[in-house]
């Protein structure tokens, strides 16, 4: 039956399927704080079994600085929306200038958040589907709180959590000592003084050489400086032989 099916052209399927979609690959930079922000959310887990707290946390992607977070029983769109909503309003981002990057969770997805970011002059960004390396900065933000060595483990209830979550976001945003930012914290590069601090400490290292310039055999230090742009999934970079495009090229194809 299937052979005679195959040489008919009816061994496929028959059913009206949905086409695939195809999601573009986001790709976002930011040269300074409040160009791009990028937010998730992660479980939390209670004493008891079964039973998990909600944490929204809002990252800058440029400084790594956490702008917003919220602790909640529930992960709904309407808390996202009032995250995002009273985020804005305290920084005082305006509208406009401010991409927000997520992925493609319940209450990322909702119309009623796509509306209010409209509303608020805010270009939406989200993650292709099954695909976590997109929003990696929110990712990474969620690994460095859950493998702090005071972390609970298990919070006894939503008090608890806010509790240690305000001082978590604190040390990382005031105290924290960045790798991705060459040693300076995020509220520092949030606020602009690494400029004036990397100038400092750079004056430190220099008086240091003139004093003993055989500590250093690669001749005079040089201070690490955070990165001028951040970006998601950037473009990759034009091949150094490539011969530039030319418009209405006409390629000449000759045979012997």
């Amino acid at each position: 039956m299937y052979r005679l099916l195959s040489s008919l052209g009816e061994s496929r399927e028959r059913r009206d399927r949905r086409l695939p979609t195809h999601h573009a690959m986001p790709q976002l930079a930011a040269t300074a704080p409040d160009q791009v922000w990028t937010w998730d959310i992660t479980k939390l887990a209670t004493v008891s079994t079964g039973v998990f707290l909600n944490l929204y946390l809002i990252l800058d992607l440029f400084s790594r600085c956490i702008v917003g977070w919220m602790v909640a029983r529930g992960e709904t769109s309407a808390l996202a929306q009032l995250l995002i909503t009273r985020s804005i309003e305290r920084i005082g981002v305006p509208p406009g200038q401010l991409t927000l990057h997520n992925d493609r969770g319940a209450p990322m997805t909702a119309h009623s958040f796509d509306a209010l970011l409209t509303t608020l002059g805010i270009e939406a960004s989200r993650s292709r589907p099954r695909v976590s390396n997109d929003n990696p900065y929110s990712e990474s933000g969620f690994k460095t709180l859950k493998y702090q060595p005071d972390y609970p483990g298990c919070f006894r209830d939503t008090d608890h959590a806010r509790t240690w979550v305000r001082e978590f976001v604190t040390w990382y945003n005031l105290r924290h000592r960045h790798e991705g930012l060459k040693g300076f914290t995020p509220d520092e590069v949030y606020s602009g003084r690494h400029v004036e601090l990397a100038i400092d400490r750079q004056s430190t290292l220099d008086a240091a050489y003139a004093r003993h310039p055989q500590r250093w055999i690669n001749g005079p230090p040089t201070l690490p400086r955070p990165p001028t742009i951040a970006t998601i999934n950037p473009a990759p970079p034009a091949p150094a032989n490539a011969s530039p495009a030319l418009p209405n090229e006409v390629v000449w194809i000759f045979r012997p």
